[in-house]
């Protein structure tokens, strides 16, 4: 069943407090030992502790004004984004402890941060609205095709898993909470308005990600046209996780749009089971 909104009445958002990563560092290139998808993932994972605080606040000035279940779907989605934040400091710690420079890349997330901040509110939701239903994609692809993670370390793979699942339950939060602030502009306005900022928030992603990635090579000696040649191949090709990104961006554009028109339920449930089998195995008898 479906509520007005379109996010199912009956979706839960679980909280998780779940820890990775304290006994067991990363290899430097825990990615399958490929330096460049190591890279991008480390990029990515660089911008998760500001960025999601930066979800957090431009929603929860919005809780208020909204009605349940929106509103405890709100603070469910703080709980989650809270510990996303916290696991990702962790892991970017790791990536220190393997002998890169982070700070470059936080300073980088910390500069498109502030130049968000200085948009009126009603952008910096969009742009969280935007920016979530990336991360979405992202975690449908990392469940649905092992290809994402294929031959990553063990708690590598947890952990991203985990973050994944947790994308996928929230992933209409902020949406839904955009669709409620707005709700008495015109139809029209609403639209183009989200449209235009996922259009910015789109390519401002690809500069972030793309600039973290080059940083994170240089210090490897290998930002060549060889490594970007490869690294291209799987982002853009098969299995493809910028291309999905790209089309998901399209796809958001649609008048109508609504992130639980894809009801991704299933395949979170799976990917629960397996987390949980493997949490059973690692626990001490």
């Amino acid at each position: 069943m479906a509520s007005n909104s379109g996010t199912p009445s009956d979706l839960v958002i679980q909280r998780r407090d779940m820890r990775f990563g304290r006994d067991t560092p990363n290899p430097r290139w825990w990615h399958g030992g490929d330096p460049g998808r190591t890279a991008f993932f480390n990029a990515l994972s660089s911008t998760f502790p500001l960025g999601e605080k930066f979800f957090m606040q431009s929603i929860k000035r919005y809780r208020d004004r909204t009605e349940e279940p929106l509103r405890s779907q709100i603070d469910d989605f703080m709980y989650q984004e809270s510990m996303h934040s916290r696991e990702h400091a962790v892991f970017n710690r790791q990536a220190e402890d393997a002998g890169y420079d982070i700070r470059p890349l936080e300073e980088r997330t910390r500069v498109t941060v502030s130049w968000a901040k200085s948009r009126p509110h009603q952008i910096q939701l969009a742009a969280t609205c935007a920016l979530e239903h990336f991360t979405a994609v992202l975690a449908h692809g990392v469940l649905a095709d092992p290809k994402y993670l294929d031959g990553v370390s063990p708690e590598a793979l947890r952990l991203w898993r985990w973050h994944a699942i947790e994308e996928i339950e929230h992933k209409a939060v902020a949406f839904d909470t955009w669709n409620s602030v707005t709700r008495n502009l015109p139809g029209i306005r609403r639209w183009a308005r989200r449209c235009v900022v996922m259009a910015t928030a789109t390519v401002r992603f690809h500069w972030v990600i793309f600039r973290n990635t080059a940083d994170l090579l240089k210090q490897d000696g290998l930002n060549n046209f060889g490594t970007w040649m490869r690294l291209l191949g799987f982002l853009y090709g098969r299995p493809g996780p910028m291309r999905v990104l790209v089309q998901g961006a399209f796809g958001y554009m649609r008048p109508g749009f609504h992130p639980w028109h894809t009801d991704d339920r299933e395949l979170v449930e799976g990917a629960l089971e397996s987390l949980n089998m493997f949490n059973e195995q690692e626990s001490p008898a």
